[in-house]
């Protein structure tokens, strides 16, 4: 299960976007995920590895840099690593199309949160092209 997605600028870890899958046994230690992921972020270098998975408590953060951006998501233990990594392509392609040109001009956090809810499903629904309905099949 996904339980939070963030986005953000590698060059200086400025979070982009960020999308939160609530729920009560989760609600309260999520905020200690968001800012374990946001160190994370202040972390990375152009030269961080592309894609990586990190163990904390009982999830995992998968993340994968796409050029100036990184995206994350942590992830229950038993999310397949194939799922979460296709899951980020798709967050990545759709929010390259929207973004890029933006990207290294924006100065403030979360300058794209609105892209956070598409990223959880609470927007409007992915575009046939960005392949989320496959996923979907694969899980069941």
């Amino acid at each position: 299960m996904v339980l939070m997605t963030m986005i953000a600028r590698v060059a200086d870890g400025l979070p982009l976007a960020a999308s939160i899958q609530e729920d009560e046994q989760t609600g309260r230690n999520i905020l200690d995920y968001q800012n374990q992921a946001k160190m994370l972020f202040r972390k990375l270098t152009p030269q961080s590895p592309t894609r990586c998975s990190i163990e904390t408590g009982p999830y995992l953060f998968h993340y994968m840099i796409d050029g100036a951006v990184c995206y994350l998501t942590l992830c229950s233990r038993d999310y397949s690593k194939r799922l979460a990594f296709s899951y980020l392509e798709n967050i990545a392609q759709e929010f390259q199309a929207q973004y890029s040109r933006q990207v290294h001009t924006v100065s403030r956090p979360y300058s794209f949160i609105e892209f956070g809810e598409y990223a959880m499903g609470g927007s409007s629904p992915p575009p046939p092209e960005c392949g989320l309905m496959s996923l979907v099949s694969d899980v069941s």
